[in-house]
């Protein structure tokens, strides 16, 4: 199976998509450290980035999974209720050899909140 790449905004200030929250640590970074401490997927890789340029869609990630994936960016997510829901369809798109998880199979927060679908680069 091929390592998947699972981005996470560090910068993120709002939560579900709400008006932007300023207190520390930034619900993006929150977001990092919840995935952080839960044991992710067979070959996922966490990784930070400062921005997603997804800031009214906050807090946002990306998942990639190389050359012949489709990859996504998914927004308006919630650090403290979507954690569950975000490594359901980790696994699920994990699982895929294209990246494009059944729509049905996908958890809600996948479903709705989805911000973009790039296609692969082959």
């Amino acid at each position: 199976m091929a390592k998947v790449t699972l981005t996470v905004c560090t910068t993120c200030r709002r939560i579900g998509g709400g008006e932007p929250v300023p207190d520390e640590p930034r619900p993006g970074e929150r977001m990092l450290q919840a995935l952080g401490a839960v044991e992710l997927p067979e070959n996922v890789q966490l990784r930070p980035v400062e921005c997603l340029s997804a800031c009214s869609r906050g807090c946002s990630i990306a998942l990639t999974g190389g050359p012949s994936r489709w990859t996504y960016v998914y927004g308006d997510l919630d650090p403290e209720t979507h954690i569950e829901e975000i490594l359901q369809g980790v696994s699920a798109y994990a699982q895929t050899t294209d990246g494009i998880v059944p729509w049905r199979e996908r958890p809600q927060v996948f479903r709705k909140q989805s911000i973009a679908r790039i296609p692969p680069q082959e």
